[in-house]
């Protein structure tokens, strides 16, 4: 890879983690030990993906912006990597006005129509509209193409299933990407699936199957590099897993005490890993990591204020927008 190109991968990262560590600070901020997930400025549950963002970073790098991108409950790195509005996705996290939903749907049901990304709180609920649009790209012949951002939890699934034979029987231009946390909330992998690898069952479906398994921005970049041009280039879909690393618990408040491995996770960190890899390599510096961290401080902590200055949804519109 060009140097440039691993820089931005690095910045990308850095935004995330700012977004994420800034994130949980306004979380917190007002609530008390036992709190109310529906109290405080930023209601309900939070969910963070500190720890995976080699995903969201390898696999956006590739796509366009009329590619469509669709994710779970945990989804802040995708959405900022795919180019959701930062300003317009915090204001949702906050419940306001000027959020991609209008404060509707909260941080696990964000949707921006600009650049086709969104997300859901139901598990492997992405996969099929993604093999909706997948379809619909293959019929409009613009080399478009859909990727599903899922959990390893999901692969076990109805919706995993059928999602990936049909894709596989019409040849669909979809990327099915899965996160291996090593945790479906309080549930280990191994206890819950009964193949070491859910790329194995990529096999099933006569599609390319991959997992990465070093929680790597470069490795994931170069895995779905071939996924996505092979789907651009009409040949099917593709299944990537990356063994990644859920940093912090399923949800902010999650005591975490099924996890034997918590010992181990700090020193497991990507981003810090990845600097020291090309610091080594002579391709970052100082001014980089300065520049980096200034751009997405500077961007996260604009986010934080354009959301606090939104209005709060009137309450007399609380049936405004449904359907039935």
């Amino acid at each position: 890879m060009e140097a440039a190109a691993r820089r931005e991968l690095y910045r990308m990262m850095i935004l995330i983690r700012t977004y994420e560590d800034a994130i949980v600070r306004e979380y917190h901020a007002d609530k008390k030990p036992g709190f109310d997930i529906a109290a405080g400025q930023i209601p309900g549950e939070m969910h963070l993906a500190a720890g995976q963002e080699p995903v969201a970073a390898g696999v956006c790098a590739h796509l366009r912006r009329d590619d469509a991108v669709t994710a779970t409950h945990r989804s802040h790195h995708v959405a900022l990597a795919k180019g959701v509005d930062i300003n317009k996705m915090t204001a949702e996290i906050f419940g306001r006005i000027d959020g991609l939903g209008k404060g509707r749907g909260g941080h696990m049901h964000l949707f921006d129509p600009a650049v086709h990304f969104s997300s859901s709180g139901i598990v492997a609920e992405g996969l099929p509209p993604a093999v909706g649009m997948a379809l619909a790209f293959k019929h409009e012949g613009k080399g478009r193409v859909a990727v599903a951002v899922t959990g390893e939890g999901a692969a076990n699934q109805g919706a995993f299933h059928e999602s990936l034979n049909l894709a596989a029987l019409w040849k669909l231009p979809v990327v099915f990407v899965i996160e291996d946390n090593d945790w479906g909330i309080s549930v280990s992998r191994s206890a819950s699936t009964s193949v070491a690898s859910n790329a194995a069952r990529a096999a099933a479906y006569d599609m390319p199957g991959v997992r990465v398994e070093d929680n790597a921005v470069e490795s994931v970049f170069a895995a779905a590099g071939d996924a996505v041009a092979r789907a651009r280039a009409g040949a099917g879909p593709s299944l990537i897993e990356v063994h990644t690393l859920r940093l912090y618990g399923h949800f902010e408040g999650d005591a975490q005490g099924y996890r034997s491995d918590l010992a181990g996770v700090p020193g497991r960190d990507p981003i810090p890993t990845y600097e020291r890899q090309l610091r080594d390599a002579g391709v970052l510096h100082d001014a980089d990591v300065d520049d980096a961290e200034a751009w997405a401080c500077d961007q996260v902590e604009n986010a934080i204020t354009f959301a606090k200055n939104s209005a709060e949804p009137d309450p007399t519109t609380a049936r405004d927008y449904v359907f039935a």
